[in-house]
């Protein structure tokens, strides 16, 4: 009898921090390390990969203890790096002062990673790494949704931001590399699509193309498979009421309008240099409202250096007169190598903390007032799966929402009569009518027509 020796499977634990971009980079690198087995358990992991943020102090606080942690809880033998943008910001400091990781990278270098692990070294190279459809991406948490990465780097010069110090000027893909590469996914079954980058409205500025959304907007609907898709991330000054009409005639893009405004106080978003002034802002916001069945989407930035208790008040009211689908506020974090950090005006830490919970819960009673609207609608969802909540409960997530952020539908049937009459099972990525039912909590409740 004659034993074949078969070579034992490597394993790979990763771990990816900060936003959907990152995902995407963290997507890159596990296509590029298919040979190993991916596990959740990193005390048994050949290979750690920790896909850092450092876009602000809790993000890169959550990276470095995320980190240390995973070195505490590994194997000997095992390769721990550190890849991403705080390592890409800091690397001098993080190299000298964690000497317990063993490999070090940047943004530069995620198609590149197989040959650092095997060669047990580090790297950073000068340019940000930019995707194309020759990359082979292993697509993480969804077996219909996928994100798209535009560019990368930024134009701006938003006073509170560190990004473009370490991602560099805006670089954007080609829109044949961007189709390219959809049309890959739609050929491997999916079907919903959101394109990201840190600033979407000026794709293809860079290459002297000023609609570069509107052309990709043209492009995707051409595109048989696709179901739905969306854009994040607009920025104020470079998005026109073009491209708001464009969004809203689409047969495949959502009426979903994600712009980060910051601030809505004049003296505060030229401190900011944001780049619109506030009556051009309240105009593309109304616009997006405008939109039947919009969803518009928002974050903002408290206690900048500058801002007054009447600059803030201003916000307040704002916000809630407007009522956002979604907003997000964030303390504003002092970051080296920005234009707020220089500035003396600083606003006390207490205050700022103060100022982030108060504008929080008036977020909170906008969120649900966009909740309540859709109690006895019939809307379209994606069910992903069952619920954490409970085994009998599905989860599923409106079509136009965005996943992961705009909240989650519970859905109570997991079986759906045909038109035969028989009971069928209610599939996972399938796109369901449904109607909603109640609100408990934040979560809404639905069952299935069809």
């Amino acid at each position: 009898m004659k034993f074949t020796e078969t070579k034992p499977t490597k394993t790979l634990h990763l771990v990816s921090l900060g936003c959907t971009k990152n995902l995407v980079d963290s997507e890159i690198m596990l296509g590029k390390l298919k040979e190993y087995e991916i596990t959740n358990d990193p005390t048994i992991a050949d290979v750690i990969i920790v896909n850092t943020c450092g876009f602000i102090d809790s993000a890169k606080e959550e990276s470095i203890n995320t980190i240390l942690n995973l070195h505490d809880e590994r194997k000997e033998e095992s390769v721990l790096v550190m890849a991403g943008c705080l390592t890409q910001r800091y690397q001098e400091e993080l190299q000298k002062e964690l000497p317990e990781i063993d490999i070090f990278t940047g943004v530069g270098d995620y198609d590149k990673i197989d040959k650092l692990v095997n060669e047990k070294r580090s790297a950073f190279t000068d340019e940000v790494f930019l995707l194309n459809e020759t990359n082979d991406r292993v697509i993480t948490g969804s077996s219909y949704h996928a994100y798209i990465k535009l560019s990368e780097g930024c134009n701006q010069t938003c006073s509170f931001c560190a990004i473009p110090s370490f991602k560099g000027k805006l670089h954007s893909r080609t829109l044949e590399s961007l189709i390219k590469e959809v049309k890959n996914l739609v050929s491997n079954g999916y079907k919903d699509f959101s394109f990201v980058s840190q600033d979407s409205s000026s794709y293809l500025r860079d290459l002297g193309e000023r609609d570069g959304l509107e052309k990709l907007v043209e492009e995707v609907e051409k595109i048989e498979g696709i179901q739905s898709a969306r854009i994040l991330y607009l920025y104020p000054s470079t998005t026109s009421l073009s491209l708001i009409e464009k969004i809203k005639n689409s047969t495949v893009f959502e009426n979903y309008f994600d712009m980060p405004l910051q601030h809505i106080s004049s003296n505060i978003l030229k401190i900011m240099k944001r780049g619109k002034g506030v009556e051009k802002l309240k105009e593309l916001m109304n616009s997006m409202k405008a939109v039947p069945n919009s969803f518009v989407r928002t974050t903002f930035i408290v206690g900048h250096p500058g801002e007054s208790q009447e600059d803030f008040e201003e916000l307040c009211k704002f916000v809630r007169d407007y009522k956002f689908d979604r907003a997000n506020v964030f303390s504003y974090s002092d970051e080296d190598g920005t234009a707020a950090y220089e500035m003396l005006d600083k606003v006390p830490q207490e205050i700022i903390d103060e100022r982030a919970n108060f504008l929080g819960e008036i977020i909170k009673e906008t969120t649900i007032q966009s909740l309540e609207q859709e109690i006895g609608n019939e809307v379209e969802v994606y069910v992903d799966g069952e619920s954490e909540e409970h085994e009998y409960l599905l989860s599923a997530r409106k079509v136009s929402w965005a996943p992961d952020i705009d909240g989650e539908i519970y859905i109570n049937d997991n079986e759906l009569l045909n038109e035969a009459g028989e009971a069928k099972q209610i599939e996972f990525g399938g796109k369901y009518t449904v109607r909603i039912t109640e609100l408990v909590g934040d979560k809404l409740l639905a069952t299935v027509i069809k």
